[in-house]
């Protein structure tokens, strides 16, 4: 690169943006509260990926079972 042409991505940017990876690097994910595995990225309930879907799994199977208690 020459000295007179401007960085594509100006290098504080590329600062942060190198911190704030190694942060989530740094983190550490919770614990399943059922199994004790990693809990899912998108869990509000603190499950890891597997219970998670086994919970909705058992929600939708019971809601299609009501109509036919009825």
């Amino acid at each position: 690169m020459d000295s007179h042409e401007t960085p594509l991505i100006p290098e504080a940017l590329l600062a942060e943006a190198k911190r704030a990876i190694e942060i989530d690097r740094l983190k550490k994910p919770g614990r399943c509260s059922v199994c004790g595995e990693d809990c899912a990225p998108n869990s509000s309930e603190g499950l890891c990926w597997v219970c998670r879907r086994l919970k909705l799994s058992a929600w939708r199977d019971s809601d299609a079972q009501i109509p036919a208690q009825e």
